[in-house]
């Protein structure tokens, strides 16, 4: 992602999407709030609903009471569990099995505020207070999904407006990996969030809403039927996921909604979908607070936004945000939770849902949103504009880093000024003209663009004026923020299990604080290193699966590899391939922190049998390391 520098010991912060929502919540169903220091966060709680007897469900509530509710509805005290509201990233609660719920949730500190995606959570009230007077807007659509639609009536009936039926509900079962355990998978779980019919076949609802789905299932609004779903598509990125079903039935008499243009601050929205609190379909309402480039929590980017003061609940995810006019506007995704703010919503704007599905009808699959593959400072100090040789009507942005990896790597350097974008002028402050009066990142110019397209780039190099055609790739980390439904790759060797390091690993090794609990020197990797080649992986020692081999490496946990014999290891894969070829002696592991690993080739490789046969492990490899 093109970005100025971050704050050190903090990784990069993201937005809490809104998320699927648990079956409705036994009687007497609560929510509870924490604070943890000065600027704590403080966050709408998550339930989990266990299988119990009748009359016996569970509620888990983090930071609350764990409460038992008797047939008579007595709660009883269970204990209390504590737990600190997570600065950053995506962690997940609880899970349960069978056909339970469980609890889900994504965080971001923000000003002592908490952006949220919570996939369960209690309920808010809806926004207080008369609606604005709103002009209605004439707006016009130019997706490949536009149908026509003709509202006489005013916000008031929109209870009773047609669009309404292209509503559905979203049942999805997930089966999500074990990072810790990569040979095997997690527990299933359920979750419901809501969608939204656009045409052709299609439904839209969010990323996270069905990620590491192995069923889904959808339902029209007053229908008694859930049909079978299949996933299309999921953008990671920008939180949207494609469905269809193949079931004629389920498209019959069925209207597409329209999607309208990017609405203006004070217009009028109303938030439709299924949200926790019950089975029926929800409506809530509001104006458009504020519109700008915002951190998108499940996708660890940052894409154009649209706040809202609508309330958006666990289970709104993926339901649409329509205008006065009956028009879609927007995806409901996140919300903001904190003690000091209400009804602080989240919903993914028409471009960047136009960018979604004409990426998937001109490609057939989702290809991502491209970066220009820089990091940039502002050149606000007058000393420093000075210093690199630009004149005082001259403005733009100093580039910091390329990444190895970026194609305009072959173009652009160090202490570069980048100047425009698409011959669209870049401010000192990184921004450029929006609207009337509004102004936004430049990197919302970079993420119109689709992957493998050309931008013109002019620059300040020495006192003098360049101009690149520089092609737009997707990024490559070195810590991937997502490993996009994959399963974990792992290797082992003499009970020493060796894993490639990403988020998800970190969040499953240390839980939602895991940028703070993590090693240094991974949450360094994670903060500022840059990949050199795309095949680079930061590969580690995850843990050591004790036998009489591996004798006093037993604590060796988490600490990365950077060679073998000699060799610097480029990936796990290249790392399985060395081990498995040698015919060295010994095998010797060269570690993070001036630590080694030596084995006898020969007796580790024989004690690996025995060893996996011990843990119920069915291979040595994962599948993607098989030659």
């Amino acid at each position: 992602m093109d970005h100025a520098p971050r704050k050190r010991g903090r990784p990069p912060k993201h937005p809490k999407p809104s998320g699927p929502a648990s079956s409705p919540p036994p009687s007497g169903f609560s929510t509870a709030r924490g604070v943890v220091g000065t600027n704590a966060t403080t966050e709408i709680l998550h339930t989990q609903k266990s299988g119990g007897a009748e009359g016996e469900d569970v509620e888990m509530l983090d930071r609350a009471p764990l409460v038992r509710t008797g047939q008579r509805g007595r709660p009883q005290k269970r204990g209390v569990i504590i737990k600190k509201s997570p600065p950053v990233g995506v962690g997940q609660g609880g899970k349960s099995g069978g056909g339970g719920t469980t609890d889900r949730e994504y965080s971001k500190d923000v000003e002592g505020g908490s952006l949220e995606l919570d996939e369960r959570s209690t309920e808010k009230t809806t926004r207080r207070g008369k609606k604005p007077a709103v002009p209605k807007l004439h707006l016009q659509s130019d997706t490949p999904w536009h149908t026509s639609y003709d509202d006489t009536n005013g916000p008031d009936d929109v209870k009773d407006a047609p669009f309404m039926d292209a509503v559905v509900k979203v049942f999805c079962v997930h089966t999500e990996p074990n990072f810790s355990l990569p040979w095997q998978r997690k527990r299933q779980f359920s979750s419901n969030s809501s969608g939204f019919i656009i045409g052709d076949r299609r439904v839209l609802t969010n990323a996270h809403s069905v990620e590491h789905h192995t069923q889904v299932k959808v339902k029209k609004r007053g229908s008694d039927t859930k049909y079978l779903a299949t996933v299309l598509a999921i953008g990671t990125e920008c939180d949207i996921a494609m469905l269809t079903v193949s079931n004629d039935e389920f498209w019959e008499d069925v209207t597409p909604v329209d999607f309208g243009s990017l609405p203006r601050l004070q217009d009028a929205v109303t938030v439709v979908g299924y949200p926790i609190g019950g089975d029926t379909i929800s409506v809530t309402s509001g104006v458009v607070s504020r519109i700008e480039v915002t951190s998108y929590v499940h996708g660890a980017t940052e894409l154009l936004g649209v706040q809202i003061d609508a309330a958006i609940n666990a289970g709104n995810s993926g339901g649409p945000a329509f205008n006065d006019r009956g028009q879609c506007v927007g995806i409901a995704f996140q919300s903001l939770k904190h003690e000091d703010a209400e009804n602080i919503g989240y919903v993914i704007p028409t471009p960047v849902i136009t960018h979604f599905i004409t990426d998937y009808v001109r490609t057939g699959d989702y290809t991502g949103f491209p970066i220009l593959g820089i990091e940039w400072q502002k050149m606000e100090n007058p000393d420093l504009r000075k210093a690199l040789g630009m004149k005082t009507n001259q403005k733009g942005v100093r580039i910091r880093r390329v990444e190895p990896t970026a194609p305009a790597a072959k173009q652009l350097m160090s202490s570069d000024i980048l100047l425009s974008f698409d011959d669209i002028d870049i401010a000192n402050d990184g921004t450029v003209p929006f609207r009337h009066g509004e102004r936004i990142g430049f990197s919302y110019l970079v993420s119109q663009k689709y992957t493998g397209e050309v931008a013109r780039i002019k620059i300040l190099r020495g006192s003098k004026f360049k101009e690149f055609e520089v092609e737009l790739a997707n990024q490559k980390r070195l810590v991937p923020a997502h490993i996009k439904g994959k399963p974990p790759s792992y290797y082992i060797i003499a009970g020493i299990v060796f894993a490639a390091v990403s988020v998800p690993y970190l969040r499953s090794e240390y839980g939602k604080d895991y940028d703070y609990d993590s090693p240094v020197k991974l949450l360094d990797k994670l903060l500022h290193a840059m990949a050199q080649t795309e095949e680079e992986q930061l590969v580690v020692v995850s843990q050591v699966l004790v036998a009489d081999i591996n004798i006093g490496y037993e604590d060796i946990v988490n600490t990365q590899i950077l060679a073998f014999n000699g060799t610097a290891v480029r990936n796990l894969k290249h790392l399985a391939n060395m081990v498995e070829n040698c015919e060295d002696q010994f095998l010797r592991f060269d570690l993070e922190y001036q630590q080694i690993v030596v084995l006898e080739t020969k007796t580790a490789k024989a004690a690996t049998i025995d060893i996996l046969a011990t843990h119920c492990i069915p291979s040595a490899f994962s599948d993607d390391l098989r030659v």
